[in-house]
């Protein structure tokens, strides 16, 4: 099927926080050829290239985008036993949610504390999507990807893919050389739940489920997501959002403890109050950016215009209505310095800037 060019297509509808300007020229692809042929017809114009997927994990400028908006709606998944796992190969289009709803209902475990996340297959190897105690990496076999290189169509083992905290070789060292165009997962048949993270573990507590299953665990999650307004729910006047907008800053222990100390020095901690700090390896601690923009003064709910923060959780920037990129790029500054001002720590942005700059 030929390439269906659209030109000034609005791109603020396909995306989640609901701002941006339109795509100079937009297509929809739903096979590996189109991406092939979308990629030759922009080279061919000398025009840029951007992969739309769901819209989740993405602000847009207020101008547009220049260039071609190609929007991945390939489809498919297949199933095979390898050993005591089950590969599950996805296509990039599929929604993301679909494919852990199918693998819990089948008993496969790995992916089942990832519930309830918006977006597609293709994103979760970019951003190594993570809740819950569960990273994609975790049970990702292999990428196969487009490498805008060469041209050739590449098999990376999950190794090779280089994942870490929310990121990957796509996002970092190799952002915009890959399309990813398919997903392997390696899932375990009859493998229980993997129940790390200390809210999910209370909450099934709370729940009197001991030993749950990885529906009940899935249920649960998308419960824990929902009150935060972590679901798309046209509903929920805090969905319009990218969900987290800030990355949890990983610092040396070291600088944690000190942290720590000058706040108590300070009279910021309560009696017995510490700073929530989470193991991260090789002598480095988690923060909570949550904790740190709460205690440089912003509260959940805090307006700036037509955008805010989250009434439930303060680290998703909500778009009131009519808001632009401008706005939410504002206000993210803001929160950005605030903690950079009151703890010397510097937040990281989680969503991709498509022709706009947090700096």
């Amino acid at each position: 099927m030929a390439l269906d060019i659209r030109e000034q297509f609005p791109l603020a509808p396909l995306s989640t926080l609901g701002v941006g300007g339109p795509a100079r020229y937009y297509t929809r692809v739903t096979s590996e050829d189109q991406v092939r042929e979308a990629v030759a017809w922009a080279r061919a114009r000398e025009r840029p290239l951007f992969v739309l997927g769901g819209g989740s994990n993405i602000v847009l400028s207020d101008d547009g985008y220049p260039g071609l908006v190609l929007h991945l709606a390939t489809r498919g998944i297949a199933s095979r036993p390898v050993g005591d796992t089950v590969e599950v190969t996805a296509e990039a289009g599929e929604p993301w949610d679909d494919l852990v709803a199918a693998a819990v209902a089948q008993g496969w475990a790995g992916v089942e504390c990832l519930s309830g996340i918006p977006g597609l297959v293709g994103a979760t190897p970019i951003q190594n999507v993570g809740a819950y105690g569960q990273e994609v990496g975790e049970t990702v076999s292999s990428v196969e990807a487009l490498d805008l290189q060469t041209g050739r169509l590449e098999r990376l083992t999950s190794a090779e893919c280089g994942f870490a905290y929310r990121d990957s070789r796509f996002k970092s060292a190799d952002k915009g050389r890959f399309i990813v165009l398919r997903v392997t997962y390696a899932l375990r048949p009859g493998g229980p739940p993997a129940v790390r993270y200390a809210e999910l573990a209370r909450r099934l507590e709370e729940r009197a489920l001991g030993a749950p299953s990885l529906a009940q665990v899935r249920e649960t999650v998308i419960g824990l997501r929902r009150r935060k307004s972590m679901v798309l729910d046209p509903d929920d006047p805090n969905a319009r959002s990218v969900g987290s907008f800030f990355t949890n800053p990983i610092v040396p222990a070291a600088v944690a403890d000190d942290l720590e100390t000058a706040l108590r020095r300070d009279g910021v901690l309560r009696e017995g109050e510490r700073p929530p700090r989470f193991p991260a390896g090789e002598g480095r601690v988690k923060l909570s950016a949550a904790w740190l923009i709460e205690r440089s003064g912003l509260a959940k709910g805090h307006q700036r215009g037509k955008v805010g923060l989250s009434t439930r959780h303060t680290l998703a920037i909500v778009n009131r209505g009519g808001a632009a990129a401008a706005d939410v790029v504002a206000l993210a500054r803001e929160v950005r310095a605030r903690v950079q001002d009151r703890f010397g720590v510097t937040l990281v942005p989680e969503p991709v800037f498509v022709n706009v700059s947090l700096d």
